[in-house]
C-alpha cells in the first residue's frame, strides 16, 4: 500500500470521543482496507468512539449490531442509502431499516441523477471512483437502473421522498443528501424539515459531483442543515484544499461536521482519517475548539450520542433543524 501521513498524538487525543460518520469498509461488493470488525478494535484503541457503515448497494443495520456485539469498543451505526439496489426511494426498505436499528438515510448516490449525468461529462482518461466499474458491469448485463428522482422537473420534492423523510422522522434516523445536485439540496433540506426530520447532513458539498456555492452552503447552514466534510474530497484531490478550508471556515466551523469517507484500498488507514483531518485544520490556523467541534461534538450531535463534558452548548445543535 501507498506511504501516507501519520497523524500527530496531539491530533489523536484532539478527536477522541468521535463518530467517523461515513466510512466504506468490508464486506462489501468491492474490495476495501479493512473489515468493520477489526476497524471497531482499532477505533477503540485510538480512542474513537465509532462509525457509521455505509454501502451505496446494501442496508447495514443488522451487520452493525454484529459488529457492536463482536468488538462493543467502539459503536457500529447502521444505513441505508436509496439506490437502485434497495428499490430507491423505497419505503418498506426505510422502515426495515429503522425498525432495524438504521442511523442514517442517504438519498441516491451512484444512482442520482446528477451523479450519472456527472459521469456522462467527465473527461476522457479521468479516473473512475470505484463503484463506476461496478455501474459498469450492471449496465453490460442489462440491469442498468433507471436514475432515482428526488427532486421533479418543477423543482418539488416527489412525494415518494416526502414519505421517506416522514419515516425517517418516525424513527429518529438522520437525513444524508447523498449526491444530489445543489438546487436539489436545497429542496431536499427544506421539504424533510417540513416533514419533521430533526437531524439532516449535507454530503460532501465540495464533492465533484455536488460543488455547492459556499453561499449556497451558508443558506444551508441557516436552515439547520450541518455540512458534511470528507476527508477524502481534498486529499484524493478532487477539490482544493484552499477551496475546503474556506468553505468551511466562511459556512463556520459549528455548522461543519468532519468525516473521513475512507476504506479504499490506495487511501490511508480508516482510523487515521479524523486525526489526520484535525493536524491539516491545526496547521491552517483553525483553533483547538473548532476542532473540536467539527470532529467531536457535531458528530455525537448527529448520531444521537450524549454531549461530552467539553461540548460547548451552542454547538451542541440541539434545536438546529
Amino acid at each position: 500500500m501507498a506511504d501516507h501521513p501519520q497523524p500527530s498524538n496531539h491530533a489523536r487525543e484532539l478527536v477522541e470521543g468521535a463518530y467517523d460518520v461515513h466510512i466504506h469498509v468490508a464486506p462489501d461488493v468491492m474490495r476495501r482496507r479493512i473489515d468493520d470488525v477489526t476497524l471497531a478494535e482499532r477505533f477503540a484503541a485510538v480512542g474513537l468512539a465509532g462509525f457509521v457503515l455505509k454501502s451505496h448497494y446494501a442496508p447495514t443495520a443488522e451487520r452493525a449490531e454484529v459488529v457492536r456485539r463482536a468488538a462493543p469498543g467502539a459503536s457500529a451505526l447502521g444505513a441505508i442509502t436509496l439506490n437502485a439496489s434497495v428499490g430507491g426511494l423505497n419505503p418498506v426498505a426505510v422502515e426495515i431499516a429503522g425498525r432495524g436499528g438504521a442511523k442514517f438515510v442517504w438519498l441516491p448516490t451512484v444512482d442520482s441523477a446528477n451523479q450519472r449525468q456527472c459521469r456522462a461529462s467527465e473527461p476522457e482518461g479521468a479516473t473512475p471512483p470505484m463503484w463506476a466499474k461496478l455501474q459498469d458491469d450492471l449496465r453490460a448485463d442489462g440491469m442498468a437502473a433507471e436514475p432515482v428522482e428526488v427532486v421533479a422537473e418543477d423543482g418539488m420534492v416527489v412525494e415518494a421522498a416526502r414519505q421517506v423523510f416522514r419515516l425517517i422522522a418516525r424513527h429518529g434516523m438522520v437525513l444524508a443528501t447523498g449526491h444530489l445536485h445543489a438546487d436539489e439540496i436545497a429542496a431536499v433540506v427544506d421539504a424533510a424539515a417540513d416533514e419533521g426530520v430533526e437531524r439532516i447532513v449535507v454530503t460532501h458539498p465540495e464533492f465533484t459531483s455536488q460543488r455547492v456555492a459556499v453561499e449556497r452552503q451558508q443558506q444551508l447552514a441557516a436552515r439547520g442543515a450541518l455540512l458534511e466534510r470528507c476527508f477524502t474530497t481534498p486529499y484524493t484531490g478532487k477539490v482544493e484544499w484552499d477551496v475546503w478550508f474556506r468553505a468551511v471556515r466562511e459556512a463556520g466551523p459549528e455548522n461543519s461536521v468532519i468525516s473521513s469517507d475512507l476504506g479504499q484500498p490506495f487511501n490511508p488507514p480508516v482510523e487515521d482519517g479524523l486525526a489526520l483531518c484535525a493536524d491539516r485544520l491545526l496547521a491552517e490556523g483553525f483553533d483547538e475548539g473548532e476542532v473540536r467541534t467539527m470532529t467531536v461534538h457535531n458528530s455525537r450531535w448527529l448520531v444521537g450520542a450524549e454531549p461530552l463534558s467539553d461540548a460547548p452548548a451552542a454547538h451542541r445543535k440541539a434545536d438546529a433543524v
